[in-house]
């Protein structure tokens, strides 16, 4: 028999994700507690406002707007609140008195992880947060786990379902991405206010989480460069498809020389490579190790129920951690790599350019490339008319180049009399 006769759990918030984690700790309460050794006990639910309608209904006295009281009379706590405060300074408080913590916010994660992994150490307790990466999908534990004994080389994946819907109903239905979005809102994938999905953000964060455990170094959302999904046309999609590829919202960590690029942005994938057929709000993460090889993990990014079986997975870890005795595992930032920035980062593009349908443009636009470093592998024309005027639509796909070099070129095309607009720059997974 345990040494240990209960663990007292304390959850914070009761939204889509909480409300299911209140469902499967009551449903499942004698299932969690075999497994773990030691009888569960859900000992209150912290809400703003406590006769407000859930997704999942408890015991009414399980309702409380006192999060710091419950928080003290915990063994462990579960945050979903989400947001900077306060759900950074409840956490802080419940670690620094030794109770674990099981939280699935990445934005916090993102910013704070590493005062909230300092304070873990030093009081012995254990942070947890498999939720906040890819919903159900179990790539946290792998990375930090799994392939602790190997050498992660690159992570690259979709990591956000609301731009994935998006981006794919666009290739799939040649949808306009105001169109797509107002269809992923109407569905519940996408927010009323969709900025930190479209833009990028929310990826961002996923991202630097990611790289900290897969390079073992300390990253924040201030080390992430970030591109949104905003200024894709269904013209951008219709071309990426008519040379192979798919446009897909990718977020990538790789070493860079001593260093780690990490940086989210849109990304040509070609339609025979496993993260192209990531259809619908779905996430799938794609991993490079030097003795694993190539692994992809998929499945559901986000929703209650998904997200709340992440959650109850890191919940029965640390609580048989508890059980057995002993203090938590501290992450891993031996590494203490820094993060690069974008200038020296090599890779192909994709670069959309309206110009005017003249003699000589072209030759002089690829002068330009050649002269900036930046070698042209494919260049294609169209015409379109507007009125009395004639444009020419060029695509161009580069060969590998620096992130720097194509900047510089880019720049002085934009400068040129005969260009009108340049409607698209996107980079192109090899």
């Amino acid at each position: 028999m345990s040494s240990v006769p209960s663990i007292k759990v304390a959850l914070l918030g009761a939204g889509n994700v909480g409300s299911q984690v209140a469902r499967m700790l009551t449903e499942d309460a004698q299932v969690l507690s075999d497994r773990i050794g030691a009888q569960v006990e859900l000992i209150g639910i912290a809400v703003r406002d406590t006769s407000a309608k859930r997704h999942y209904s408890a015991n009414p006295s399980l309702y409380t707007t006192d999060a710091e009281a419950l928080i003290d009379a915990a063994d462990v706590v579960i945050e979903l609140t989400g947001g900077i405060e306060p759900a950074r300074e409840r956490i802080l408080r419940a670690l620094k008195a030794g109770k674990s913590v099981v939280s699935g916010n990445k934005a916090l994660l993102a910013k704070h992880g590493v005062e909230l992994a300092g304070a873990a150490a030093k009081s012995g307790a254990q942070l947890s947060y498999e939720a906040a990466v890819a919903g159900a999908i179990p790539i946290l534990r792998p990375l930090r786990d799994s392939l602790a004994g190997d050498r992660v080389t690159r992570v690259l994946g979709i990591m956000n379902g609301t731009t994935n819907y998006i981006l794919d109903q666009m290739h799939t239905t040649g949808a306009q991405f105001e169109d797509a979005l107002a269809e992923a809102q109407r569905l519940g994938y996408a927010e009323a206010d969709p900025t930190a999905d479209v833009e990028g953000h929310d990826a961002a964060s996923k991202a630097a989480i990611v790289a900290s455990l897969a390079f073992h170094s300390d990253f924040t959302i201030d080390d992430v460069y970030c591109e949104g999904i905003t200024s894709i046309t269904a013209d951008d999609v219709q071309a990426a498809e008519a040379d192979g590829y798919v446009i897909k919202l990718l977020s990538v960590c790789e070493r860079d020389g001593d260093g780690v690029n990490i940086r989210v942005n849109p990304t040509l994938v070609p339609v025979n490579h496993p993260l192209a057929n990531v259809h619908g709000a779905f996430n799938a993460v794609f991993v490079q190790a030097d003795n694993a090889g190539e692994l992809m993990f998929y499945g559901p990014g986000a929703g209650g129920a998904p997200t709340a079986s992440a959650v109850l997975g890191d919940f029965v870890s640390l609580s048989r951690r508890l059980v057995l005795g002993g203090p938590g595992v501290p992450e891993s930032s031996y590494a203490d790599l820094s993060a690069t920035g974008m200038s020296a980062v090599v890779c192909r593009y994709s670069v959309g350019i309206v110009v005017e349908d003249k003699l000589g443009v072209l030759a002089n636009i690829a002068r330009i490339f050649a002269e900036h470093g930046v070698s042209i592998e494919t260049m294609r024309q169209t015409k379109k008319r507007d009125g009395e005027t004639a444009h020419a639509i060029i695509r161009i796909v580069t060969h590998r180049a620096t992130d720097s070099n194509l900047r510089k070129t880019m720049a002085v095309v934009d400068a040129l009399d005969t260009v009108n607009e340049i409607t698209s720059v996107i980079r192109v997974e090899d």
